[in-house]
């Protein structure tokens, strides 16, 4: 058998949290990578981000106990937090606080308690210019630290185009980040070179969306972006959905087993430099 892994999905205690990871083992998942949520409020009360991460550490650690699957961690300042920042505290501790909670997220990194920064970027909507200039340049401080760090970072961003992806590729080459170590969250299956310009995608995990970055290659992980928020029960994708999509595809014939282990266990151990045993 190969592992089955989730690039990307959010876990809450107050959300259906050990009963989705139960799910996603019952139907063959076997790996999850976790963006714990982040708290304006306690971030603006501790001038850090660490809280929230600590937080997101021990849900991983409680999880894991309960379910005995394997739970990595990406931390970082979401940033759709600089536009809430901002209302309350002001522009410049706004942008101070979120370069802090890089600096948080690469430490961990650098301790063994996370594999990569993120979900960080910009805002997914249109913003003033102001906004889009900070955010970016937030967004490259996170990159040259995951670059000093060796990590990937995860990218939340507006919908991903060949146009803003070879934008993307140009900021890190600039940072001097390999692009393989930039992953574009929530991706559609643009996985030729000509689309992503070198950008590692991780494709929301549609049955539509799969069997197209299949005929285009490999070079993709799969994410479900799940919420577990129990008032938004059909946001996104379940988290049961990358297993049963998968061994669906199997039993179809559009889906080798090969395939199946390149996406699910060679190219994440590759990005991320983990083992998935």
């Amino acid at each position: 058998m190969f592992p089955i892994f989730d690039n990307h999905m959010h876990l809450s205690k107050n959300g259906r949290y050990i009963e989705a990871i139960e799910e996603f083992k019952k139907y063959g998942g076997t790996h999850l990578n976790f963006c714990p949520y982040t708290d304006i409020k306690k971030i603006i009360e501790s001038k850090s981000y660490m809280k929230c991460y600590e937080e997101g550490i021990k849900l991983a650690k409680k999880a894991m106990e309960k379910t005995k699957v394997k739970i990595f961690l990406t931390i970082g300042p979401y940033p759709i937090d600089y536009i809430k920042m901002k209302e309350l505290i002001g522009r410049e501790k706004t942008i101070e606080i979120m370069m802090k909670g890089m600096e948080e997220a690469q430490k961990l990194c650098l301790e063994g308690k996370a594999i990569a920064i993120g979900e960080i970027g910009r805002p997914h909507f249109k913003v003033d210019k102001q906004t889009w200039e900070d955010s970016n340049k937030i967004m490259e401080y996170g990159m040259m630290l995951a670059k000093e760090a060796d990590v990937p970072v995860i990218l939340h961003m507006e919908k991903a185009t060949p146009d803003n992806m070879k934008e993307i590729a140009e900021r890190a080459r600039k940072i001097g980040i390999k692009t393989d170590k930039v992953i574009k969250h929530y991706a559609p299956p643009l996985v030729k070179f000509e689309e992503n310009y070198g950008i590692f995608p991780s494709i929301i995990s549609t049955e539509e969306n799969i069997e197209e970055a299949l005929s285009k290659g490999y070079r993709f992980m799969l994410e479900t972006d799940y919420l577990d928020d129990l008032k938004r029960p059909g946001a996104v994708l379940a988290l049961r959905t990358i297993p049963k999509k998968i061994n669906k595809l199997i039993r179809e014939g559009k889906m080798g087993e090969e395939e199946a282990f390149i996406i699910n266990k060679d190219n994440p151990e590759k990005i991320y430099n983990i083992s998935l045993e």
